[in-house]
């Protein structure tokens, strides 16, 4: 089968793999219907995030078919349509019983303190063979696996396998309260569903922030007021729109992929080459981003987190969800403390959150492909690496369609 192959850093390739086989009682296979690009999938390619093993397969975004169960999946059928969430969780221990699915002591083999597991990712977290694949086996697929109505396109559930359950779980640990005003800085899909998920928690205002005309036209529709923070200064605006007090809500659906207002001339140098390499040897290439908004080991905390802390009301929330590496270790505490501000953060529990969403989207209550930009074949697959990694306009989400 045809899976999309980690080799080195900036170097991924489309290729025949080994079809995957059932190994333990809990898995099932399934055959990929629809599959993503998520920017954390970047976050792999560029080396922001270290221990990437040779020979995985990357993506922790599916839906597909299932085609055969482990005789301790007793939930399923095959032939059942289904949607993959990114995180992999026992759904046993006490951490997944909670509803921490993200931090179950079981499902990843590094041992209890190892982290999150989910597919496609570095060595630390498993490492699972991701989803970007004509099929997958499904580690624990009674938990990992949330089966689909037929009103619920592959279109939409695609969209429940990641994006959507953390913009919800951001707008949840947000504590998001009736007639509140939360500011969400970061306009990418992940941002578009925080904004919507703000909205069906009877949010009184949102306000949008992003330096993409798309993103924010994309937020504008959603009823969002919208900051371009490459044409103004965008805590003063927001103090502005709030009568000086601030939001009482912040979320960064941003993390460590912050982009500073300005790019500077060896920013646009290093794309051009980037994308040079990319015609010459159809592989991604690392894409060097020399910003002041990019963070280095050492480096001043991320810039949405700056103006998170200065833009939030004094007992406000912070949520972080967007993707941070394990080694960053700065953040502007004193001012927040002195500010009395609540801080929620961490990596989405997908299992807490999919059969809710799915059966808002099977009401019609949201429409989550309304966020879909982009449906690719999976031949296509290092051109659409391409084209998201450069942030062309228009370029929000990605789908990759095996079968196209």
């Amino acid at each position: 089968m045809k899976a999309v192959v980690f080799h080195d850093i900036g170097d991924i390739r489309l290729e025949e793999v080994p079809e995957p086989r059932i190994q333990d009682p809990t898995d099932a296979v399934i055959r990929i219907t629809a599959s993503a690009i998520c920017g954390t999938d970047l976050h792999m390619v560029r080396g922001t995030f270290a221990g990437m093993r040779p020979g995985t397969i990357l993506g922790h975004e599916a839906v597909g078919v299932v085609e055969e169960l482990g005789p301790m999946v007793r939930n399923f059928d095959v032939g059942d349509r289904v949607v993959v969430v990114s995180t992999i969780a026992c759904g046993s221990c006490s951490y997944c019983r909670a509803g921490y699915f993200a931090q179950c002591d079981v499902a990843n083999p590094g041992g209890k303190r190892a982290g999150t597991a989910f597919f496609g990712g570095p060595g630390p977290s498993g490492p699972f063979h991701g989803l970007q694949a004509e099929k997958a086996r499904i580690p624990y697929a009674h938990v990992g696996m949330v089966k689909l109505p037929d009103e619920v396109s592959d279109d939409q559930a695609i969209l429940i396998s990641d994006i959507f359950p953390t913009g919800w779980f951001g707008a949840d640990i947000a504590e998001i309260g009736d007639g509140d005003t939360v500011a969400v800085f970061g306009c990418g899909p992940v941002g578009q569903f925080a904004i919507a998920s703000a909205r069906l928690m009877n949010a009184g205002r949102v306000i949008a922030v992003d330096r993409r005309e798309d993103r924010l036209a994309m937020a504008r529709r959603q009823g969002a007021e919208c900051v371009n923070f490459e044409t103004e200064d965008p805590v003063q605006t927001i103090l502005d729109l709030t009568g000086g007090i601030g939001v009482d809500r912040v979320i960064d659906a941003v993390g460590v992929d912050a982009e500073h207002a300005h790019e500077g001339p060896a920013a646009s140098a290093a794309r051009d080459q980037a994308d040079q390499n990319l015609a010459d040897v159809e592989k991604v290439a690392p894409v060097q981003h020399p910003k002041d908004g990019d963070w280095h080991p050492g480096d001043a905390p991320s810039q949405a987190l700056h103006w998170a802390v200065e833009a939030v009301a004094k007992a406000g929330t912070i949520a972080i969800i967007g993707v941070y590496p394990p080694a960053m270790d700065r953040f502007p505490i004193g001012q927040a403390m002195n500010k009395n501000l609540t801080i929620n953060m961490g990596n989405c529990n997908h299992r807490r959150y999919a059969p809710h969403l799915v059966e808002l989207v099977r009401t019609g209550a949201i429409d989550p492909a309304a966020v879909l930009t982009q449906v690719e074949p999976m031949t296509g697959v290092i051109e659409a690496y391409q084209a998201f990694d450069k942030r062309r306009s228009g370029w929000i989400k990605v789908e990759l369609a095996p079968d196209m």
